[in-house]
């Protein structure tokens, strides 16, 4: 499985998840607001200029993603 780069911002409880490679400056060119009501969090797709999923946003991350993947994410903000 390919690594993928996944930041945490803990003072706004947001995570997002990398599908591009980390050097590279990928534009988003189209957001996909997600806001299921089941799960009760807001998931934002983001897209480039060619449609190709570039990155996922995940609001109230500490209840929607594993206490793994938040621990081992890159940290942001002032925790």
């Amino acid at each position: 499985m390919a690594d993928l780069r996944v930041t945490y911002d803990k003072s706004v409880n947001a995570a997002y998840v990398y599908f591009t490679d980390p050097q590279a400056r990928t534009k988003v060119s189209h957001m996909y607001p997600c806001d299921p009501v089941q799960v009760g969090g807001m998931i934002n797709l983001d897209f480039d200029e060619d449609g190709r999923l570039i990155g996922i946003e995940v609001l109230a991350a500490s209840s929607k993603l594993p206490s793994h993947v938040l621990d081992a994410a890159e940290r942001l903000g002032t925790d």
